[in-house]
């Protein structure tokens, strides 16, 4: 994550000292007085321009923000799921119980050490896999007694289900990105930066200093965009939280706790 933060800065500290660079090349060849007379038709087109570039980014910026809850939000969901799974093999038959409690455990740690590191490669755990196909098998193979194990084995059914999904969708979100289409008209936005170079100002700090402003400001964005394109990976990602929580109930009430079915509804 270091060498990403300091990766960042580069290409941050690269577009600002590019525009600076620009900018002072422009003020050699071109001088300002001459470029003043300019400034009425410069003037309008650098407005249409940036507008343009800052409701691009606005919508592109939203999106991949609005991704990344979402990524996080099913996530918990799948958390939940789990948790659900695991007090409910409380009113299971005793053979079965251990075994779905351990499986679901096992899937936590899974989640943890071997899945979001697996992610960040665009894989998946192999360990993860087969945990959730053992618990499809162990829940499908429970003989029920009476009518409340009937119901209990129905709900964990449900649950292992919505979990199941839940699991393949954050499998493709941690998949998708930006379509190259969009990436490439993030970048030639650029231009907004060289357009504002071609105002013709006498007074070079004061020219140098909005440069610097609107380049910082719009690498800074496009940093922060691809930063959260990947809802898990980069800097900004959906950390295993709700997977860490949901293994510290499961510890902790793993004795004493009696779930039925109406109070395994989420993570207390």
């Amino acid at each position: 994550m270091a060498q990403s933060v300091a990766g960042s800065i580069a290409i941050i500290l690269t577009c600002i000292v590019g525009a600076i660079f620009v900018l002072s090349l422009l003020r050699h060849y071109w001088a300002p007085s001459t470029r003043m007379a300019h400034n009425d038709v410069v003037g309008p087109n650098v407005s249409v321009i940036g507008t343009t570039y800052a409701v691009l980014i606005a919508f592109m910026l939203s999106g991949v923000w609005n991704n990344l809850q979402v990524a996080r939000l099913n996530a918990e969901q799948e958390a939940n799921n789990l948790v659900n799974i695991f007090r409910f093999a409380n009113q299971l038959p005793p053979q079965s119980q251990s075994s779905i409690q351990e499986l679901a455990r096992g899937y936590c740690q899974a989640m943890i050490t071997e899945e979001w590191p697996a992610m960040a490669r665009d894989a998946e755990s192999p360990t993860a896999h087969r945990i959730n196909q053992q618990l499809w098998r162990a829940l499908s193979s429970v003989q029920p007694h009476n009518v409340s194990e009937q119901t209990v084995m129905d709900h964990s059914l449900s649950e292992l289900t919505n979990m199941t999904e839940h699991r393949r969708i954050r499998l493709l979100e941690s998949r998708q990105r930006l379509p190259a289409i969009l990436r490439a008209v993030l970048l030639v936005g650029g231009i907004t930066v060289s357009s504002t170079c071609l105002f013709g100002v006498e007074n070079f700090k004061l020219h140098l200093v909005q440069v610097f402003e609107i380049s910082f400001l719009l690498s800074l964005i496009l940093v922060a965009i691809a930063s959260t394109d990947r809802p898990f990976q980069g800097d900004v990602h959906v950390p295993p939280n709700a997977f860490r929580y949901a293994l510290d109930t499961m510890n902790e009430g793993s004795a004493a706790e009696q779930a039925g079915p109406q109070g395994a509804a989420h993570i207390p």
